[in-house]
């Protein structure tokens, strides 16, 4: 059986019912949507996503920068006053 991430959980037929009051409910924190009690989806705040987005693109670039680390023997030498 799967593990709901959650603390608040609804049925996808419940959620069709009332979106707006389970959001408030829920007062920003995840929702769990279930189907047939198994985690379907989760619902969250635009708020949190942006930063999940955020901290994903974060997480990205640190990965570009310590694979570039890796190529300083192909790295090219500059002086300031050159650029």
């Amino acid at each position: 059986m799967r593990q709901v991430l959650a603390d608040f959980s609804v049925s996808i037929s419940e959620l069709k019912k009332n979106p707006s009051a389970l959001l408030s409910q829920a007062s920003g924190s995840p929702i769990a949507v279930l189907n047939h009690n198994k985690p379907v989806a989760y619902l969250i705040p635009a708020e949190t996503y942006e930063a999940m987005m955020g901290m994903l693109e974060d997480y990205e670039l640190a990965l570009l920068v310590e694979e570039r680390r890796g190529d300083k023997d192909h790295a090219v030498t500059v002086s300031l006053d050159d650029l």
